[in-house]
């Protein structure tokens, strides 16, 4: 049986990411000297489709439940670490943490891999 209540929770967050997204996008398109805040925006906006579509693959019996979710989970987190340290830099002038913004990169990487073999190799119930 599927937990639907990880399901709601990224659907959740994938409308929050969405939101910040568009958020960022506006900041951008509104004040001088913004250019960080493009890539955070793209990263959020990008990334929440993909959570939504990976939750309902995974849903779905597309991929791997345990893969899906961990893919899911991985872009909310790597998403945020990325935007957030962009958004940081820009309106705090500091980065979140040493290596924040790559940290966040590399786990979308990983978390892409994930899928795939979330996908090519589903587990069978």
């Amino acid at each position: 049986m599927r937990d639907f209540r990880l399901f709601r929770i990224l659907v959740i967050l994938a409308g929050i990411m969405g939101a910040d997204g568009v958020i960022l996008a506006a900041v951008a398109a509104h004040q001088s000297d913004a250019a960080r805040l493009v890539p955070a925006s793209s990263m959020l906006l990008f990334h929440a489709a993909a959570v939504l579509a990976v939750t309902a693959l995974t849903e779905r019996s597309v991929v791997d439940a345990k893969g899906g979710l961990a893919a899911a989970f991985g872009f909310v987190v790597a998403s945020a670490l990325f935007a957030g340290d962009l958004t940081s830099r820009h309106f705090a002038g500091h980065s979140l943490f040493p290596m924040a913004a790559p940290t966040g990169g590399t786990l979308l990487i990983v978390s892409w891999l994930v899928l795939a073999v979330a996908a090519a190799w589903p587990r069978r119930h």
